[in-house]
């Protein structure tokens, strides 16, 4: 291995926040901007979020979406008409004063989520039951002003995709709230090779102005959760602050039950930190921009760059596939495309050529091992299909080893303090507990899990009945 000729990176067991500052610079990821906390998103990286974007895209229209674009800014007057959305975004929104040299009579807010844009488009446009339901999502970028910054994990401008959509009754928006949350953990577990808990949110953790929020959650190489994706059934609140009514099919007047749902480019910080390791990245086929690199080997020997172009034709209609035919060295472009995370590096010098076969390199386990040309597509799908698999299993091994459950407080810091990960603890539902919890361990409540379990009877916390278990992390 030539690994100095690749730059160091830190090791993710002794400093794992440098590691992953490490990771997504040196991998090409992002660059800093002049912006304090804001990325920009490098070719490579962009080409991580399309592929995701793609996936997540084809199956919000399946379910009968149709993607629209709502304005970027939104005059304050319209952003207070819904009081408890208002108060819970208001430290993270950025405003816009001025208009060239004037003052503006009103302050315009640069969208930090669009809920109230959609609202009143929704009042103008629907009048009748006919008219319903209304399944909108667009594609976006939005601004939170926030005080710590990470690329891709919390950054003051971030891309996304929000949905918002408008229903008959009150079980119409409760199925899309579901419905919409499994595509979520579909996309996270499919495509992203990562495991999640489905549940709902606490009343204190759940979305400024939602009726409640269901929400999927994932746990880190760290022992740390991310929020991975959130669906919310926003009731009737926003509805009736604008208006929204429709006559229903006795000829009455109602409100409509809205929904809305995000998932956004801190799901690459995610596949980052669940599947990475000291190398670098490692990506999961389905959403690697590159699955197969062509190394040529002793590429100034006749012929050999040729054999490996004409692989790279042969194999582009089933997958996507790149060639390294620079001047460096083998061992740094091993070394590369390990730091970059492809999947499958193929290897072909003058012996291959002549014996008519390949190298093949995993990049998850490292394994190698030479095949026959003539069935190189038939071992490429199969190699593909079990490194996805591969990752997504070694990610479950380490959320189960890393969940834990309590009974008590004292269990409850000892095993956060010792090994980190999940716990799962009962709780009595009350907020003074869940304030307590994190005042003294750090950790927040990340759902309440739609698969439950009877640990106790009595609250981790006061000793008081119970009827909840909850999943408990300190969290990114």
């Amino acid at each position: 291995m030539a690994k100095n000729l690749v730059e160091q990176i830190t090791n993710m067991d002794e400093d794992f926040a440098q590691w992953y500052t490490d990771v997504v610079l040196k991998a090409e990821l992002v660059d800093y901007s002049s912006v304090r906390g804001s990325m920009i998103i490098r070719p490579y990286g962009y080409a991580i979020w399309e592929n995701i974007k793609n996936a997540l895209d084809t199956e919000i229209k399946a379910t009968g979406h149709d993607n629209v674009y709502m304005p970027l800014l939104i005059p304050e007057s319209l952003l207070q008409k819904e009081k408890d959305h208002i108060e819970g975004f208001a430290p993270e929104v950025a405003w816009v004063t001025h208009g060239g040299d004037e003052e503006l009579a009103e302050r315009l807010c640069i969208r930090p989520t669009s809920e109230v844009l959609f609202a009143e488009h929704y009042k103008n446009i629907i009048h009748s039951y006919r008219d319903l339901p209304k399944l909108y999502n667009q594609w976006a970028n939005v601004v939170r002003w926030e005080k710590t910054t990470r690329p891709f994990l919390r950054t003051l401008e971030f891309l996304w995709q929000e949905g918002h959509t408008c229903h008959e009754t009150d079980q119409d928006a409760h199925e899309e709230t579901v419905k919409m949350l499994e595509v979520y953990a579909d996309i996270c577990e499919r495509v992203l090779a990562i495991p999640v808990v489905k549940g709902q949110k606490t009343e204190k953790e759940k979305f400024a102005g939602a009726k409640y929020t269901y929400t999927i959650e994932s746990l880190m190489h760290d022992g740390k959760a991310l929020q991975s994706g959130t669906s919310h059934n926003l009731g009737t609140g926003f509805a009736k602050a604008f208006g929204i009514e429709f006559l229903d099919r006795n000829g009455k007047l109602q409100t409509v039950h809205q929904t809305s749902w995000g998932f956004t480019t801190r799901i690459i910080g995610a596949m980052i930190m669940v599947h990475g390791d000291d190398k670098g990245l490692v990506l999961p086929p389905v959403v690697a921009p590159t699955q197969v690199l062509i190394v040529p080997i002793a590429q100034h020997k006749e012929g050999v760059l040729d054999a490996a172009y004409e692989l790279q034709q042969a194999l582009k209609s089933k997958f996507r596939v790149g060639i390294d035919a620079s001047d460096k060295k083998p061992g740094w472009k091993f070394n590369e495309s390990e730091m970059k995370g492809i999947p499958v590096r193929l290897e072909i010098g003058p012996r291959d050529i002549e014996e008519n076969k390949v190298v093949l390199v995993r990049r998850d386990t490292g394994e190698k091992r030479t095949v026959d040309q003539g069935n190189l597509e038939t071992e490429l799908e199969k190699l593909l299909e079990d490194i996805q698999k591969n990752l997504y299993d070694k990610a479950l091994q380490h959320r189960i080893k890393k969940t834990h459950a309590v009974k008590t407080m004292e269990q409850f810091k000892d095993m956060l303090a010792k090994e980190g990960g999940f716990i799962e603890a009962m709780w009595c539902g009350k907020q003074g507990c869940e304030d307590r919890i994190k005042e003294e361990t750090q950790a927040t409540s990340r759902c309440i899990p739609f698969e439950q379990e009877r640990l106790s009877e009595t609250c981790v916390c006061c000793g008081d009945g119970a009827e909840q278990l909850v999943i408990w992390a300190k969290a990114y």
